[in-house]
């Protein structure tokens, strides 16, 4: 009875699919569309491909199949999940609610930039005055993130679209839309990727991509790179934070978790490789540099839109369209992930949870830090950094991506019984198939590696020299 009224007061998914796409969702999102082609670029192409798919077997899964178990077991969200198994474990969860909070801050900033972008393009194509007007995409970018009121004002924007849509519930906001938005997002990606392929010198990015190249694996040099795929692979995966245990939460009892484990990052993985099959042949193609940060999305791509001719601002708006969808149905997890939180706080002190105003309030509160990060222009308009980074973006991606993400993902994996997952995914009749590979990699390999990842990433933000 108590389980039943909890779900009914916290909200389910209506259907598998619905969670799918839902899941899928909050995995596809901007470390797809702009992370990974970047990293990949960044870190020789082709070892950082292959890292990151050993990442997503040996600890993605992993991960995944322990946190939507822990999530469904106890029905609550990532901080009322850790408690459940004991008090001392609080802090884990709190660390999983921090990190997508913080995430959000510049992922509003990078969602608004992709809507700006999107009508620059469409601008350009009506011959409009709000368009880009064949200006050099360095010079316009560079504009437009010194432009404090224009970014505030898109990252606002950005902000109050992901409020609005997890204030409508989990079943008719965030399931409703994601099942709408996940189909238009692939097809748009599959139309971009089949313009970038077919461009003259697009051989060299499907080289850079998938001829064999062990360079990355010299010396300890490795080791950088993989601190780089799996800060990605967490990002990307939604792994180390509050998104999967709360959409676990929202899991009927009669769906196969296992699979849908399977699902989401077999899903995941390939959209992050067709996003690089739509970003690096092109910018190959156009001679370029595929080793920028957002610079990369902004900066080189819209050059490769540019020199399209009359079809280049069609090809624009289609794909800083489909990257807005991307981070719009990543952003509405990570700010559900922090909603069940608060929800689940309302419960356990015997008042009736009034979600639309705990949605307001936190996003209001991601609101406004997502305008300070604005402000601060990428680094770009005198604002005092941290930690040794360019901007504040950087500062708060190593906070979050790089300490908080797999740190969390390491408790997980060392605090959860064994046993407790294995009763939750083997519920009605349901056989745990790779339990023996998911007991193993959860007790030996995902620790080690996350370990492993943990210090790589301090290693390269703090320029330690560990592995230099």
């Amino acid at each position: 009875m108590e389980q039943i009224q909890n779900e009914n007061t916290r909200g389910q998914f209506k259907s598998n699919i619905g969670f799918l796409m839902s899941a899928i969702g909050s995995a596809v999102g901007l470390g797809n569309l702009w992370g990974f082609p970047y990293k990949m670029g960044a870190n020789g192409g082709f070892g950082f491909l292959i890292l990151y798919l050993v990442l997503v077997i040996f600890v993605g899964f992993v991960m995944l199949v322990t946190e939507l178990s822990l999530g469904r077991k106890t029905g609550k969200g990532v901080v009322g999940a850790y408690k459940d198994l004991s008090e001392k474990y609080a802090f884990i969860g709190w660390m999983g609610a921090i990190a997508p909070w913080m995430i959000l801050s510049f992922y509003c900033m990078l969602g608004g930039y992709c809507i700006k972008y999107a009508v620059a393009n469409l601008g350009d194509f009506f011959d409009a005055g709000w368009g880009i007007g064949g200006q050099d995409s360095a010079e316009f970018f560079s504009q437009f993130t010194t432009d404090m009121v224009e970014t505030v004002a898109f990252s606002l924007i950005f902000a109050f679209l992901t409020i609005w849509i997890v204030r409508g519930g989990v079943s008719e906001g965030i399931e409703k839309f994601s099942t709408i938005a996940m189909p238009m997002l692939f097809v748009m990606l599959v139309i971009v990727v089949v313009r970038s392929v077919t461009l003259p010198g697009a051989s060299e990015g499907l080289e850079f991509m998938f001829k064999p190249d062990w360079s990355a694996f010299e010396g300890t040099g490795w080791i950088t790179v993989l601190a780089v795929a799996g800060g990605q692979m967490f990002f990307s995966l939604s792994l180390g934070m509050s998104i999967m245990i709360a959409y676990g939460s929202y899991l009927p009892k009669n769906q196969n978790l296992e699979r849908n484990a399977l699902v989401i990052p077999l899903a995941d993985t390939t959209v992050a490789v067709l996003a690089g099959l739509a970003t690096l042949p092109a910018v190959f193609s156009a001679g370029l540099e595929p080793t920028q940060g957002p610079g990369m999305l902004f900066i080189t791509l819209q050059t490769v839109f540019s020199s399209m001719g009359g079809f280049g601002p069609i090809f624009g708006f289609i794909f800083y369209g489909l990257v807005f969808i991307a981070a719009i149905t990543s952003s509405i997890s990570l700010l559900e992930g922090i909603v069940a939180v608060g929800v689940d706080r309302a419960i356990e002190k015997g008042k009736k949870p009034n979600r639309k105003r705990i949605v307001t309030m936190l996003g209001i509160s991601i609101a406004i830090t997502s305008t300070i990060v604005s402000l601060d222009g990428l680094g770009a308009n005198g604002f005092p950094q941290f930690f040794g980074q360019s901007s504040w973006l950087d500062a708060i991606d190593l906070i979050s991506e790089g300490i908080l993400m797999p740190l969390g993902a390491c408790y997980c994996a060392i605090v959860i019984p064994v046993e407790m997952v294995d009763e939750e995914v083997s519920l009605n009749g349901n056989r745990f198939r790779t339990k023996n590979f998911y007991n193993f990699c959860v007790k030996f390999i995902a620790p080690i590696m996350m370990v492993m990842v943990l210090l790589g990433q301090l290693d390269t933000f703090f320029k330690i020299g560990m592995f230099s």
